[in-house]
């Protein structure tokens, strides 16, 4: 392993002053991930967890995983972790908080930094994977530091509490995202529980014709044969009887009972029904005993 940021009088960095202190310098490479050191700074520290994190990211390989990329933003105030496509960031390393950086001269696209984590206090070692930038992201990182020591001398050590207020902000922006995109995640599941929960329009049972056990419509005798008041309030008019009525085989025409009037039966049918109506009036025998039909009389 090589320190990278030795900061030399006569060193020649890559990038200018202005594109890591007013903006950023952004690389891609693939995150091996981070694990927990005792110290803050070595060699010997950050080739243990090297290994470490290669030996778990061979086991994840073997059960088919990719290694995740990242983009690398590298400024003055610190290295960020973002998910390339959507552009969240997955971790803030203040630069202040980095103890040490360098990259494996043995293994040429890896490069590591050490950083303290600002909510456990633990040391965090970051191991990257970078097949032709591993080099020369370790020394825009060792630039970036040499910037903030520069920059720190000039205001007499008054901007290190800013850049501490700053840091501590953009924390509290990145927790209420990440709180505001698990709420949005809660939110879509109960809309979509509430959709399920609504009946259609037009599928609602109480609309459907009830049918018997035979699943056929029951009839009710009363619903047709009730006449529907006319508009001007008048007594709805009998139905009309249709000017031209099939006959059946015999020649005759069809009995309705719903249509015929009294003048439609001859006379001496006419006179038996009148005489079998007054008789069940007067009444009714049956084995002797005889039952009245008016309620009035009651049973005799």
């Amino acid at each position: 392993m090589n320190r990278a940021f030795n900061r030399k009088k006569d060193k020649s960095w890559m990038h200018t002053p202005e594109a890591l202190a007013k903006h950023f310098i952004a690389y891609n490479a693939k995150f091996l991930g981070h694990t927990e050191v005792d110290q803050p700074k070595g060699t010997e520290v950050v080739k243990d967890a090297v290994r470490k994190l290669k030996f778990q990211r061979h086991i994840k390989k073997s059960e088919g995983q990719k290694i995740p990329k990242v983009e690398l933003q590298i400024s003055i105030y610190g290295v960020k972790i973002l998910d390339p496509k959507s552009k969240e960031v997955q971790h803030n390393c203040q630069l202040h908080r980095i103890s040490f950086c360098a990259d494996d001269k043995t293994d040429k696209r890896i490069f590591t930094f050490i950083c303290k984590d600002s909510e456990s206090n633990k040391h965090l070692c970051y191991v990257f994977d970078s097949e032709k930038c591993a080099e020369e992201i370790t020394l825009t990182i060792g630039q970036a530091f040499d910037l903030a020591y520069k920059k720190f001398l000039e205001s007499g050590g008054k901007d290190v509490e800013t850049r501490k207020q700053i840091g501590g902000l953009q924390k509290r922006i990145q927790d209420l995202e990440a709180e505001n995109s698990e709420l949005k995640k809660q939110l879509q599941v109960l809309e979509e529980q509430l959709m399920i929960a609504q009946v259609p329009p037009g599928s609602s049972m109480s609309s459907k014709t009830p049918t018997d056990i035979f699943d056929m419509v029951p009839f009710s005798p009363m619903t047709p044969l009730v006449p529907l008041p006319a508009s001007n309030g008048s007594a709805p008019q009998p139905p009309a009887r249709p000017t031209e009525i099939s006959k059946d085989l015999f020649g005759a025409e069809p009995f309705d009972p719903f249509t015929c009037g009294a003048a439609d039966f001859p006379p001496d049918i006419q006179s038996k029904l009148d005489e079998m109506q007054e008789g069940f009036k007067m009444g009714l025998t049956v084995e002797g005993t005889v039952f009245s039909l008016d309620p009035l009389e009651g049973r005799c």
